[in-house]
């Protein structure tokens, strides 16, 4: 049929303007094409020129970008012109198809407009990116024209009477409104840019965000087109394939979501509940958190609202197109003839949607719309959520800072409580504002959902609902439980790794004494209790899966029955497949709904606790800090010199206080100068009522060094942080002189570092002066051990960092007072955990000389009073109250008594000195076992990054193409080890029953389709032949069958089936469900088992270079992340991956043609997931690595609170912790942002995939005849891709990072493990052995491993039995590595030791090593009771470890303790002192009645007079046994039988101790001289 515009009806003339030109429809229609061909003119070549031009910088700069006045409403607005254009398109083709000649007018300026409405807004955004308005003309006049072309038609379509009952009547009319909306925008930007007809155009600059360059989340500033597809992200995501996302990448966060905007906004409407009437009322949290971000909740839930009713277009589209595939288009033209006018034909609006075709295109663009308001209602919420939990930290960080001390030291508020405030509970209400849309949207969702229920099916649909609706309640059941289990679970882990962290603490220990097994079994006990629980976990997790698989089959079988039974009729394929695809679309907000409440309670009690903490003490009010203002309670006894001193606050302290002016010394001060603290009468109390300190009163000289001593427990850190102000003052003041309390340096006694390296911890925020720096060092002997670090100073220390031992973090601390720059410097008790020559040292170089030269004021607490001599001033205090105030002299004078006192105690110091000196001391060993760990790390560095090594195997030389393959490889080995170790019976149990399980459900609906298919062809048949058949006048004798007798035949045959089907889907589901879970629990148990077992057994020397933390690691993260992560997402990956392929299949099985458009569409799934997955995968471990630093600096905080008063550092440490909070919300930022994008992506191409399939199958009608069912069925199938694709992708993703925890627990199960066996039968043993105790040893070599030098070299000695034996020689020179071969911990590789005639290394490890006892130089005591300390194996009588106790000299000690035997060890015995602990490792050995004991410097740190009665007590005790001693201090072996002198792995020496004195110039004999 010949094309062309007008129509070529023979009949009428169509192109005739007898009556009036405009009366003529069709050159109206023309005249409509005008303004859009226009359009087209003038833009195409503005744009070709602008991209010509645009080549050198076609990408845009982003800080060029400015937004136009009514951004956003144009790009509304032009979005539902297209629509509209659609629609005009789509009636006019729909009635050319009427006429009996084409009329191209009835669509050809509908398609023009189309292309020019993209035109326009393409055009609009190049214009404003390039901020060029001038042009925006163009639009204006363009609109203009539309404008009144469109009206012109209207007016002769109102002048024919064409009304509001005609489709093209209204499509007109909502043009014309359209174009005037869009005009009105234009003009808008006229007036406000006056850019043309004003004579001074305005200055527009950039919001500010992106003129500071770091700023690269786009999102806030884009246009409309990329904010809701996330266009911009796509240069990051697809880079990401190419070199790692790093934080650089991400950049900083625009302003608005800036923790500090979003605390200020929180905090404003926080405080502003607080009103005059009722000061003490607590604000509402939630009040505040709805006034400062209730508006974008209220635009997410606007979005979510809309998504959710476009959702229900599904439904009725699908059953609109099945019912309307069938309907001819016969239907006699001449009815439809009637409504012409102008010539042509108008149609009602109702005819338009009884088109198949026009239905699918609209199911299209409501799925695309649908998916886009849903991600954005997502989005929203995800970025407020966000928001406010950046709000939440600095609320709560504020808090931290002004926390009064007594709440953190009674015990009020502990660490444990605030970190949970930080990690759980903001995390909590974050995800309760992400999922609170729902709460309001999904009711409505499901009123809307049974109302069409109802609609399409009757009653019926109502039983169906109601299952699901019953079922709601026992999901939620099942929510709570599992939150309950939870709990349960995590507190049996944190029992666990408690546990094992104490075994790899001890684990030297363990294995010298052969009791690895019996602590294995204990943490295998604790961990059987958490698989307990796991179980249930696991049980109730499979339940709620099985419901959400089971429920939708329930349901439907339930409705379909009821409507067998009520009707009488089955339903037809257009109900049954709408009302399937409506139970799809229900089940998820009831599934949901449960979880949702869940959050919902959490975070009410979340708020609770927050709200309580914000509640809590503060400290007293700063106003005295900050000028010499005094602390008094009434504020009339304000200090008199107060109005002078605050006009004289010297700015030029600042330059004074540099280090190159020593010389400062000041004019005769005035007298309230000289005082730099006065203290009148002040008691204070800790806030309980119980006064601590009380009638103080003490002054503090100013450049003067100030002691204050006393016994352990009389207040003399009380005192210092009274003068802090840290202290509730009951009574009385603290005065400080004008210019000094501005910050002072404190040292506090329990050191507190931060984690950063050594220099940040010492500079603390100060400028880097190099001199002063080295100065410090030097006084705190710090050098040596910063020599020893890995990175000198550079190192990180702290709590993630390297541990170090309590003396080098205390001089890390005072290094850190002394270096800043301040007038006084408070050193609370810096000598407790440095030995003799370290004390002495800082004590003249750091405190004496660096303080002194500076003519700082420092007070110091201290309990060595040989110090006394060097005080100006000294304070004696006692019982919380001062004892004696003044000089020495004074008190020497004035109080002889105190003075004799202490001179009794000094001499004891000092004897205890002269015997130090020359010591061993316990630095050297501190220094020595950082030395062991970092030398031994460095000769193998194998292990310090575990994932490096199969890197390094794939990609020798690392180019492009292999980095890009290995990140976007999915790890399908370790996916494979992961299965193997849940056992080969259920991988094949579970992957059987997911098949049958899908298949039974690909079954059932396709039962339904025939079923229902049935239906409409059987009533169709049946209704033909009663009308053709015989006529009734000779049906007396022929009964005809009615359509009742024969559907009733039918469905007895169908509804059986149906029914089956039904219950095998259910159980199935739940037999998958199970299945899946319980694989995933046996894996879990087995990889932890093989764990725990290969590390425990593994050689010391693994634990030497493996970092405990390491280790750790894989118990704690690791292994949580295999017990309750994988298995889920494996369940959910392949739950989603067989449905979209059963899908597929369906779909493909009835409409084969659908097969060619599936290529491109797998093509681009791949590509989106291969670029999604590696880009998901850094954002999330950008996550994870920013969020640790942030929980840290919170407990940091929290644990050095005085001192950062003290220092008053709290802004900058606020300021820190702003930017760790930005910088984790940027990373969880994108990486919402990106799955937002891969969202909205999978859900465009769903919408192509059910697109295609309904225009599949309309175009196969044409051809062939699928059922009406079956088309159905396939557009249902179709619907449900949408949902599941990017859960596939999603999944693949987690799994991917969750396989890396399998990998690293997978690397530690190739470790070697020590060899247990020997080569001799433990029969063959006799009993007793070693009987004796002789002991030889023949060139022994020894090493630790095969790559390092031997430590040991061909070492010869005979012991005879009963000997005692010295051995002693310089650090390193192997004395240790002796004791260990014995026990053959070391690799001896050449010689042997043949102890009782055995040679030990054919001995089995455990016989050997429970012979044997040992002491070591550092004591270990485990968590439980003193007698499982002793006695693990519960092997020994009560009577037999009292006298242990009794030598070790602990016996009236452990008496007087509740429980006696059974008294409680804390962990690592931090309940009893050092040498305490030392004293019941000694016990531990003489409870094993072994006739060998070696001590390795077992003495070290225990005072002299206990460690006499001790050598005493081990000559008598063990008069018969062979005792070897490795000395520490030389004057300990002086009575041994025979002395070994080692060097270098050596022996020098050996022979007995006298005749090796004889020798004046022999090592021994040097050995001693140093010692006396």
């Amino acid at each position: 049929m010949a094309l062309s515009f007008c129509g070529n009806n023979k009949d009428i003339n169509p192109y005739s303007v007898e009556n009036g030109t405009l009366n003529n429809g069709c050159f109206v229609d023309a005249l409509n094409l005008v303004p859009h061909v226009f359009l087209l003119f003038i833009t195409f070549p503005i744009l070709f020129i602008g991209w010509g031009s645009q080549s050198s910088k076609v990408q845009i700069h982003h800080n060029t970008w400015l937004h136009f006045p009514g951004h956003n409403m144009r790009w509304i607005l032009t979005f539902l012109l297209l629509f509209v254009h659609v629609c005009e398109f789509a009636e006019g083709i729909v009635s050319n198809r009427v006429m009996s000649t084409n009329h191209l007018h009835l669509f050809m300026p509908a398609f023009m407009g189309f292309v020019a409405a993209t035109t326009s807004v393409v055009y609009y955004h190049n214009i404003e990116t390039s901020n060029f308005p001038k042009l925006l003309l163009v639009l204006f006049i363009y609109w203009v024209l539309a404008f009144i072309t469109k009206s012109i038609k209207l007016w002769k379509f109102a002048e024919f009477n064409v009304g509001p009952q005609h489709l093209r009547f209204c499509i007109t009319a909502l043009l014309v409104v359209l174009y005037g909306l869009l005009m009105g925008v234009e003009v808008n930007v006229i007036r406000v840019r006056k850019y043309v007809f004003f004579a001074n155009p305005q200055k527009v600059k950039p919001p500010e965000d992106l003129q500071d360059l770091g700023v690269r989340f786009l999102q806030p500033f884009v246009n409309l087109l990329s904010k809701a597809t996330y266009w911009w992200m796509n240069p990051l995501i697809i880079g990401a394939h190419k070199r790692p996302i790093e934080l650089k990448k991400i950049g900083k966060l625009p302003i608005a979501m800036r923790a500090l905007t979003n605390y200020l906004r929180l905090k404003d409407a926080y405080e502003d509940q607080r009103t005059a009437e009722d000061p003490d009322r607590p604000p509402s949290i939630w009040r505040s958190m709805y006034r400062a971000f209730g508006r974008p909740i209220l635009l997410s839930s606007t979005f979510r609202y809309l998504a959710d009713l476009l959702g229900f277009a599904g439904p009725l589209c699908i059953s609109g197109i099945v019912k309307h595939l069938k309907t001819k288009d016969d239907v006699a033209t001449a009815d439809k003839m009637k409504d012409t006018y102008l010539g042509v034909y108008f149609m009602s609006s109702t005819e338009l949607l009884q088109n198949s075709s026009v239905l699918a295109v609209l199911l299209f663009l409501a799925l695309v719309l649908q998916r886009t308001f849903l991600q954005a209602s997502y989005y929203v919420t995800i970025e407020t959520g966000i928001n406010l939990r950046g709000a939440l930290l600095a609320m709560i960080y504020n808090k931290i800072l002004r926390l009064s001390t007594s709440n953190m030291s009674m015990g009020e508020m502990t660490l444990g409580q605030i970190n949970n405030l930080v990690a759980i509970e903001t995390n909590q209400l974050m995800w309760f504002l992400f999922l609170c849309p729902n709460l309001w949207a999904m009711p409505v969702q499901i009123v809307m959902g049974v109302i069409l229920l109802y609609y399409l099916l009757g009653w019926s649909a109502l039983v169906g609902a109601s299952v699901i609706v019953l079922l709601a309640p026992v999901q939620y059941l099942i929510a709570t439980k599992l939150a309950d289990t939870q709990k349960s679970t995590l507190e049996h882990s944190t029992d666990r790794l408690k546990k094992t962290s104490e075994i790899l603490k001890g684990i030297k220990l363990l294995k010298l004494y052969a009791w690895e097994n019996i602590f294995c079994d204990s943490v295998e006990e604790t961990r059987g209790k958490e698989l307990t629980s796991l179980k249930t976990f696991a049980f109730y997790t499979s339940m709620s899966i099985f419901m959400n698989a089971a429920i939708p089959i329930a349901a439907v079988l339930a409705t379909f029955v009821m409507h067998h039974f009520l009707n009488k009729t089955g339903p037809t394929p257009s109900e049954a497949f709408a009302a399937l695809a409506l139970f799809h679309i229900l089940v998820t907000p009831l599934f949901l709904l449960s979880t949702v409440v869940r959050f919902a309670v959490k975070a009410l009690v979340s708020v609770q606790k927050l709200g309580e903490f914000l509640q809590s003490d503060e400290i007293g009010d700063d106003s005295w800090r900050n000028g010499d203002i005094s602390v008094s309670l009434e504020p009339g006894k304000k200090h008199l010199g107060m109005t002078k001193a605050i006009n004289r606050k010297q700015p030029m302290r600042y330059q004074m206080d540099n280090y190159e002016q020593p010389t400062r010394r000041q004019m005769r001060p005035t007298e309230t100068e000289d005082v730099a603290v006065k203290v009148s009468n002040g008691s204070f109390t800790w806030g309980n009522n119980l006064v601590t300190l009380s009638d103080i009163n003490i002054r503090i000289p100013t450049g003067q060094l100030t002691m204050i001593v006393g016994q352990v427990g009389c207040g003399k850190s009380s005192l210092l942080l009274a003068m802090l102000g840290e202290m509730q003052a009951v009574d009385g003041r603290v005065y400080w002189s004008n210019k000094n309390r501005y910050s002072v340096a404190y040292a506090a006694q329990k050191s507190w570092l931060l984690n950063a390296t050594v220099e940040e911890n010492i500079t603390f925020g100060s400028p880097f002066n190099k001199q002063r720096y080295k100065a410090v060092i030097d006084a705190c002997s710090l050098q040596p051990d910063i020599d020893l670090l890995p990175f000198g100073d550079q190192t990180e220390i702290g709590e993630r960092g390297i541990n170090l031992s309590g003396g080098q973090r205390q001089r890390i601390c005072v290094a850190r007072a002394l270096y800043q720059n301040t007038n006084i410097v408070f050193l609370d008790d810096p000598f407790s955990a440095l030995d003799i020559h370290l004390s002495d040292h800082l004590m003249q170089e750091g405190i004496l000389k660096f303080l002194q030269d500076d003519k700082r004021t420092l007070v110091l607490v201290t309990h060595k009073l040989q110090y006394l001599i060097h005080a100006d001033w000294i304070i004696a205090m006692k019982d919380g109250s001062v004892l004696r105030e003044g000089t020495l002299k004074d008190i020497q004078t004035h109080d002889v008594e105190l003075y004799d006192h202490w001179k009794t105690l000094m001499n004891r110091q000092d004897q205890g000195l002269e015997k130090d000196i020359q010591q061993d001391s316990q630095t050297t060993l501190e220094r020595k076992t950082l030395r062991r760990a970092f030398y031994s790390r460095e000769a193998k560095n194998q292990i310090d990054d575990e994932d490096e090594e199969e890197e390094e195997e794939e990609e020798d030389d690392d180019n492009m193409s292999t980095t890009t393959n290995r990140r976007s490889k999915i790890p399908w080995k370790m996916c494979w080890c992961y299965l193997s170790s849940g056992g080969f019976f259920m991988v094949f149990l579970m992957v059987s029953s997911k098949l049958l399980k899908h298949s039974v459900i690909v079954a059932i609906d396709y039962w339904l389709a025939l079923w229902t298919s049935s239906k409409t062809e059987q009533s169709t048949d049946a209704g033909t032949d009663l009308f053709t058949g015989t006529s009734p006048a000779n049906s007396s004798n022929i009964t005809l069958p009615t359509p009742g007798t024969l559907e009733a035949e039918k469905d007895s045959y169908y509804l059986p089936v149906f029914i089956i089907l039904c219950a095998a889907g259910i159980t199935l589901c739940l037999i998958t469900s199970l299945t899946v879970e319980f694989l995933g629990l046996s894996a879990a148990t087995n990889l932890h088992h093989n764990l725990l077992n290969k590390i425990i057994h593994a050689p010391i020397r693994f634990f030497d270079i493996t970092p405990l933390g390491q280790i750790l690691n894989r118990f704690s993260a690791d292994t949580n992340i295999i017990d309750q992560h994988i298995p889920p997402t494996l369940e959910s990956l392949t739950r989603s991956t067989l449905l979209c392929l059963s899908a597929i299949g369906v779909i493909a099985s009835i409409t084969p043609a659908f097969l060619i458009a599936l290529v491109p569409l797998a093509v681009a799934f791949y590509f989106i997931q291969k670029y999604f997955r590696v880009a998901s995968k850094d954002l999330q471990d950008l996550d994870d690595s920013t969020q640790l630093p942030l929980l840290c600096h919170f407990s940091e905080t929290a644990e050095g609170l005085t001192t950062i008063r003290a220092f008053r550092h709290e802004a900058r440490f606020k300021q820190r912790m702003l930017e760790l909070t930005d910088t984790n919300n940027t990373a969880y930022l994108f990486l919402s942002a990106a799955n937002r994008w891969l969202e909205v992506r999978t859900d465009y191409l769903g919408a192509v995939i059910v697109l295609t399939a309904a225009g599949a199958s309309i175009w196969s009608l044409r051809y062939n005849n699928p059922a009406g069912g079956l088309v159905g069925l396939g557009l249902t199938y179709a619907l449900t891709v949408t949902n599941y694709l990017n859960w596939v992708v999603r999944n693949l993703a987690d799994l991917e990072v969750q396989m890396a925890a399998v990998k690293k627990v997978n690397s530690f199960l190739s470790t070697e493990s020590e060899n247990y066996e020997g080569s001799m039968d433990t029969s063959q043993v006799p009993e007793n052995w070693p009987h004796d105790g002789e002991i030889k040893i023949q060139d022994l070599c020894v090493r630790y491993d095969p790559m390092l030098k031997p430590v040991l070299k061909h070492v010869n000695a005979c012991i005879k039995p009963g000997q005692k034996v010295g051995i002693c020689g310089r650090t390193g020179s192997g004395k240790s590595s002796l004791s260990l071969a014995f026990f053959n911990m070391v690799d001896i590789f050449e010689g042997k030791i043949i102890i009782d005639g055995i040679d030990i290394c054919k001995l089995p490890l455990p016989t050997l090593r429970s012979r044997l006892s040992i002491i070591l130089q550092d004591p270990v005591l485990f968590s439980g009771s003193i007698r499982f300390n002793l006695d693990p194996e519960r092997m020994c009588t009560d009577d037999r470890l009292w006298e242990a106790l009794e030598i070790a000299q602990l016996k009236n000690m452990v008496k007087t303790l509740p429980g006696g035997l059974d008294a409680v060890v804390t962990e690592g015995g931090e309940n009893f002192s050092v040498g305490q602990r030392q004293l019941f490792c000694l016990a531990r050995a003489f409870v094993r009645k072994s006739s060998i004991l070696i001590m390795d410097e077992a003495t070290a740190s225990i005072d002299m007079a206990t460690e006499n009665i001790l050598q005493k007590v081990v000559m008598t005790a063990f008069a018969d046994r062979t005792v070897v001693t490795i000395a520490h201090r030389v004057h300990t072996i002086l009575t041994a039988d025979l002395v070994i002198v080692m060097k270098r792995g050596n022996i020098m020496e050996y022979d007995k101790p006298e005749t090796l004195l004889e020798q004046e110039d022999g090592m021994f004999a040097s050995f001693v001289k140093a010692d006396m």
